[in-house]
């Protein structure tokens, strides 16, 4: 995809903070260090766009990116990371839960794992809550670039196993480091942004008029 335009249209907690649904949103999840900022950045051909920290758990509110005046990108909140509070997490969850059932133009929630690894019992957790709400048909496992080519192998079909994935679900292997994996990934997104289609009440009959 060709990326003219992405813009940083702002962070938010509440439903009505966000903005009109008038476009189809696509949201990335994933752990807080999982690597989704970069990712983000990448996909987006932007250095700086989406800011990554060198502090785990620092996104705190939901992000929205204008991309094309097309679609919205949405950064959810990352979670697993063990200095956030236990209220933190709670209000993290309800904030994503809300977005996740209430928000009428999202078409897609994405995963993010990291690909080193076998899916953590969060990981677990929010790609069933993902699931429960309709989505999950993408799973992106980042930082490729950290395997061999038959080691990378071996963990995507361990974590689409561990993850309960259907036959129909991709997992695609990134790395934002070296910019690979990005049209597959680009390729299986376009398919979720026709679009939206808003209804506008039917006008009432005029009386003719002899």
């Amino acid at each position: 995809m060709i990326i003219k335009e992405a813009t940083f249209i702002g962070s938010y907690v509440k439903l009505e903070q966000y903005p009109v649904p008038d476009m189809p949103e696509i949201a990335m999840a994933g752990r807080s260090n999982v690597g989704k900022s970069s990712l983000i950045n990448t996909l987006l051909n932007r250095k700086k766009l989406a800011k990554i920290s060198s502090t785990p758990g620092k996104t705190r509110t939901i992000n929205f990116y204008n991309i094309n005046q097309h679609f919205y990108l949405v950064d959810l909140p990352g979670y697993g990371y063990a200095k956030v509070s236990k209220k933190e997490r709670e209000s993290w969850g309800g904030m994503i839960g809300k977005y996740l059932s209430h928000r009428s133009s999202l078409r897609e929630v994405v995963l993010l794992v990291d690909c080193r690894h076998d899916p953590s019992g969060d990981d677990k957790q929010m790609y069933q809550w993902i699931q429960q709400h309709g989505f999950g048909s993408i799973v992106i496992a980042t930082k490729s670039d950290k395997l061999s080519r038959s080691k990378l192998m071996q963990q995507l079909k361990r974590i689409r196993n561990q993850l309960g994935m259907t036959q129909e679900a991709v997992i695609l292997p990134v790395s934002a480091l070296k910019k690979e994996g990005v049209e597959p990934v680009w390729d299986a997104l376009k398919r979720h942004l026709e679009p939206i289609t808003i209804e506008l009440p039917a006008l009432p009959e005029q009386e003719e008029v002899e």
